[in-house]
C-alpha cells in the first residue's frame, strides 16, 4: 500500500512515522508513506496557500488550486487510473472512522489524505476532488494532522506483515463480533504473576481448558461491551446476555 498526506506541516508526522509498528511497516516494505508539503505546489512566490473567504467571516481559507495541482502531481507519478486510489479529506463534517472504515481502507492500494488547517478548504475540493470526507470524531482540531496519524496508524496495523502475528488484530475491540453483526469491545487480558497483591487471575484462564478460555473470552466480551458501550448493542442485550448465561 501507498499513502500519500498533504500538509502544510509535514514535521509535525516525525515521531509517529519514525516509531513501532508504521516504522517497522515502512522498514519492512508493507507500507510507503510519503509526507508530501502542500505549499509546493503553490503558485504564489511567497508560497501561499490561503486567502480571505468571499463573504467574509474570521479567519483564512485554504484555497483549491495547491489541493488540486498536489493531488494531480501524484495521480501522475504514480501513474493512477483511479480505481485504485482513493483521496480523503479529514474534515468534522466527514464520515466516521472506525474499526471497519479502517478496514475497507485497508484493502485499497493507494490512498491520499488532505490536511486542511485555518478555516477550513475552499468547498470545491470536498466536491470535486475527493471520493471520501472522514472524521475521527465530533469535536475540531486545529487542523487534519493529527486525524490523519490515527487513521495512518488504523489502517497500517492491518495490513498482512504489518504485525508480529497475524492474529494480533482479529479478537481486538470492534473487530471481534457477538456473532449477530454486532462488534464487541475485547475481553479481558492477564499477565504474571497469576496473584498480585491479592488481586489474582481468574481460574479459567489458567486451567489449560481452551474451550473454556474461548468461552469465558466471548462472555467476557459481552459484559464489557454492555457496561461501557450499550449503544453498540442495537438489539436486546438482556437476549444476548441470556444465551451466554449457560458458559460457566
Amino acid at each position: 500500500m501507498r499513502i500519500d498526506v498533504l500538509t502544510i506541516f509535514p514535521k509535525m508526522f516525525d515521531a509517529v512515522m519514525g516509531e513501532s509498528i508504521i516504522k517497522r511497516a515502512k522498514e519492512n516494505k508493507v507500507v510507503e508513506i510519503n509526507i508530501v508539503d502542500l505549499r509546493l505546489f503553490s503558485k504564489d512566490k511567497h508560497r501561499k496557500v490561503d486567502d480571505k473567504p468571499f463573504g467574509g467571516g474570521p479567519g483564512m481559507l485554504m484555497s483549491a488550486e495547491p489541493f488540486f495541482e498536489a493531488v494531480n502531481y501524484i495521480r501522475r507519478e504514480t501513474k493512477d487510473l483511479r480505481l485504485k486510489t482513493r483521496v480523503a479529506l479529514l474534515s468534522p463534517k466527514g464520515r466516521r472512522f472506525n474499526q471497519a472504515f479502517a478496514l475497507k481502507l485497508s484493502r485499497y492500494e493507494h490512498i491520499v489524505l488532505l490536511c486542511g488547517h485555518y478555516e477550513g478548504i475552499d468547498e470545491r475540493v470536498a466536491r470535486h476532488l475527493v471520493d471520501d470526507e472522514i472524521s475521527i470524531g465530533d469535536f475540531v482540531l486545529t487542523g487534519g494532522e493529527l486525524p490523519a496519524m490515527v487513521i495512518i496508524d488504523g489502517i497500517v496495523r492491518l495490513l498482512p506483515g504489518a504485525l508480529g502475528d497475524e492474529n494480533s488484530c482479529k479478537d481486538e475491540s470492534f473487530s471481534a463480533g457477538d456473532g449477530r453483526g454486532r462488534p464487541l469491545l475485547e475481553y479481558p487480558h492477564y499477565t504474571r504473576p497469576a496473584d498480585y497483591r491479592g488481586m489474582k487471575v481468574p481460574d479459567v484462564l489458567l486451567s489449560g481448558d481452551h474451550e473454556k478460555i474461548k468461552q469465558w473470552r466471548k462472555k467476557e466480551a459481552v459484559k464489557i461491551t454492555r457496561k461501557k458501550r450499550p449503544d453498540l448493542l442495537k438489539e436486546d442485550t438482556w437476549t444476548l446476555l441470556e444465551s451466554w448465561k449457560k458458559i460457566s
